[in-house]
């Protein structure tokens, strides 16, 4: 019978593999069933390979990690055997686990939510400290960090219990206070599960148990205010956030800000959002929709059009704001020509618009039959290199075409073909029909030629049919659009 090295009850070995190791210098993987079944041989050879050859007799915590990071987590078969090899290395008298191999293992069950081996593990850690701890003075350094890793993961789940006995360990274990990362933690995991009383409760312990704390904590609890319907306390957190010392960031300033709109109070948080630029604090693409979009909502559009011209004006309009709901509120509301000006000043200033904003911009254009306009954004966008849907492009020709600038729309054609945008069947008889219109029949047989090239004419007859089209206008093939 071989002898085993004694270990807590609670991290007792799993049985693994159904042929015992010949090597009596390691104690043996126990068998996994009764009956050996392929999938245990196989990983049985392959411990053995790595772990039981002449020149690799001895396991320490190095090669344990590296064959459990660098072998074990790569096969398909076998990584979730993790556990259980980590479990059987703590059985031999020559082998103890470090801090390294604590750490992987905590993360390694957290992340893959085995959450009752990762109570066990946690109870393991407990009672076989590091061996860098062995002098008994000063707690392994790495202990707050593996256990804040397991809280994580236990919020996360919503198994917020186990969260808290996981903490109470952890704070057994430290020298000194936890920090305010780990209270942070499980404040979040409160609140996100909807349990604000918990939540100020433990803020309550961390104040109590003199650990101070940071913008986090302010903002963990201040969106716990709004969600919970309660602005008029998060304002007084705000509040008592400053004098403490604690500055605002833009989290803090974007849960106020969409706080007093969802109060209708949106003059406030434009104050508010002054208050933020004035104070240095980033002014962000989130912060900037929360206004625009807030105000469009209300229906404020003037006033969000002022908001913007102003932010640009003070140079803190965000470069990666996109615009485009702006641009289409504006439209909607047949404002086209105010959203073209808006979004002129803002693409001089550097602010490129998305390529959806673009072709909102030319189609509200469109409808109000300023088909000049649409042309410049058209053009403006496919030289910046925003390339445009073919329906939105196909339909400008045709606008073009009907106002008597063919030769405008085919030179758009050609600039759009040099950025990615092939012309179709469609873009090709929106052209010929504008070159009979304006009896240009040289220009319009040479489309039809590159048409023919490109495969869209199938037949004789259908290319009669444009020809003959180029000779007589009321004869030509009307466009769809």
């Amino acid at each position: 019978m071989v002898l085993r090295k004694k270990v807590p009850t609670i991290l007792r070995p799993t049985p693994l593999l159904s042929n015992p190791l010949p090597n009596p210098q390691l104690t043996p993987l126990p068998s996994v069933t009764l009956t050996p079944t392929s999938q245990h041989n196989h990983f049985f050879n392959f411990i053995k390979t790595y772990f039981l050859t002449p020149h690799n007799n001895h396991i320490t915590p190095a090669s344990l990690l590296h064959f459990l990071k660098s072998k074990l987590h790569h096969h398909p078969r076998f990584t979730h055997y993790d556990f259980h090899i980590f479990t059987w290395a703590s059985t031999l008298d020559s082998f103890r686990h470090d801090h390294a191999t604590f750490f992987f293992m905590v993360c390694s069950l957290a992340s893959s939510y085995r959450f009752s081996e990762l109570q066990s593990l946690l109870a393991f850690i407990s009672t076989n400290p590091c061996p860098c701890s062995d002098d008994g003075i000063f707690s392994c350094p790495q202990i707050e960090s593996m256990f804040l890793v397991a809280i994580n993961a236990f919020c996360k789940a919503k198994r917020l219990d186990d969260g808290v006995m996981a903490f109470e360990s952890m704070r057994k274990l430290i020298d000194g206070r936890p920090s305010v990362s780990t209270y942070n933690a499980l404040i979040n995991g409160f609140v996100k599960c909807g349990e604000y009383n918990r939540a100020l409760e433990f803020y309550d312990r961390m104040l109590k148990n003199k650990v101070k704390p940071d913008v986090v904590t302010f903002n963990i609890l201040i969106s716990s205010y709004c969600k919970n319907k309660k602005f008029d306390l998060a304002l007084l957190l705000f509040r008592e956030m400053k004098e403490k010392g604690c500055s605002p960031n833009v989290v803090s300033f974007n849960t106020l800000i969409k706080g007093f709109f969802r109060e209708r109070k949106s003059e406030d948080g434009i104050k508010m959002a002054y208050e933020m630029i004035e104070l240095g604090c980033v002014f962000s693409s989130v912060t900037c929709e929360i206004l625009v979009d807030g105000l469009c909502r209300e229906g404020r559009i003037s006033r969000a059009c002022e908001l913007v011209i102003d932010l640009l004006t003070r140079r803190v309009f965000p470069k990666d704001f996109d615009y485009f709901g702006f641009v289409e509120k504006l439209c909607e509301e047949g404002n086209a020509t105010r959203a073209l000006e808006i979004v002129d000043k803002l693409w001089n200033n550097g602010n490129l618009p998305s390529e959806i904003a673009c072709t909102t911009l030319i189609e509200g254009l469109r409808r109000l039959r300023k088909t000049e306009q649409a042309f410049g954004v058209m053009e403006k966008m496919l030289k910046e290199g925003i390339v445009p849907d073919s329906v939105t492009f196909n339909c400008l020709l045709k606008d073009l075409c009907t106002v008597g600038r063919t030769m405008d729309a085919n030179r758009l054609r050609l600039l759009a073909s040099q950025k990615g945008l092939d012309a179709d069947e469609i873009t090709y008889h929106t052209l010929i029909y504008g070159y009979a219109r304006e009896n240009r029949r040289k220009e319009g047989e040479k489309l039809v030629v590159e048409m023919l090239d490109e495969g869209f004419i199938p037949d004789l007859a259908t290319y009669n049919r444009y020809m003959d089209g180029l000779s007589n206008v009321r004869n030509s093939v009307r466009p769809e659009c």
